[in-house]
């Protein structure tokens, strides 16, 4: 399964954004692009950004949030497009409904990343049946379960410490951690997706 392998901090310098409760300290630490010189005034110096280069990394930046390739990403904008509704909010919601991201959201891995690999590595049931594509989208009223033969490895025996509750999980996941189990009991909302997402920047930057 194609995926990218880029350094997570790397990639995090390089959109000025954390895509990774890693990299928050990296960027603090060092806040200039990959390759780029420091100056006495901060980030070095640069020509004031086109309108296409904003939109650029804005679609850069939430693609690699999420963890997809350009022509994942790319089919996923098209069906957004292609559906009732804001183009921008519905490719959000798509994005939300991911497997991994739904695993994510609920704390039962730290990160998109995390929740991807253990995804792959066939440690969770969906309605009964186990699934090891990071990609499926969820449906309202879905159950993912940690298979039993998994709640025996020393991850998941250690949850609370590898990966502890968020401070708050989204109304449409239902979690029982003490089962390591989430039911889909609704549809993400634009307010549910990171506030700080320019989605209207994206849909720009595939109407060209």
């Amino acid at each position: 399964m194609a995926r990218d392998t880029q350094s997570i901090v790397k990639m995090s310098r390089r959109e000025g954004y954390a895509l990774h409760p890693k990299a928050h300290k990296a960027l603090v630490k060092r806040s200039t692009m990959p390759g780029e010189q420091a100056t006495s005034g901060g980030r070095g110096r640069r020509n004031k950004p086109s309108q296409y280069s904003i939109q650029l990394r804005e679609k850069q930046k939430v693609k690699r949030l999420y963890g997809l390739l350009e022509r994942q990403f790319a089919k996923l904008m098209s069906e957004a497009s292609r559906s009732k509704g804001k183009s921008g909010a519905k490719l959000l919601e798509f994005l939300e409904l991911r497997l991994d991201n739904v695993i994510y959201r609920s704390g039962l891995a730290v990160s998109r990343r995390a929740a991807r690999q253990l995804v792959t590595h066939g440690h969770f049931m969906l309605n009964g049946r186990r699934v090891d594509i990071p990609s499926i989208r969820v449906v309202t009223g879905d159950a993912i379960i940690v298979r039993e033969r998994s709640k025996s490895t020393d991850y998941f025996k250690r949850l609370e410490d590898v990966s502890p509750a968020p401070a708050a999980i989204p109304d449409w996941l239902n979690v029982n951690r003490k089962k390591c189990e989430v039911k889909i009991t609704g549809v993400p909302s634009r307010d549910d997706a990171e506030p700080d997402i320019k989605e209207q920047l994206i849909v720009e930057y595939y109407s060209r």
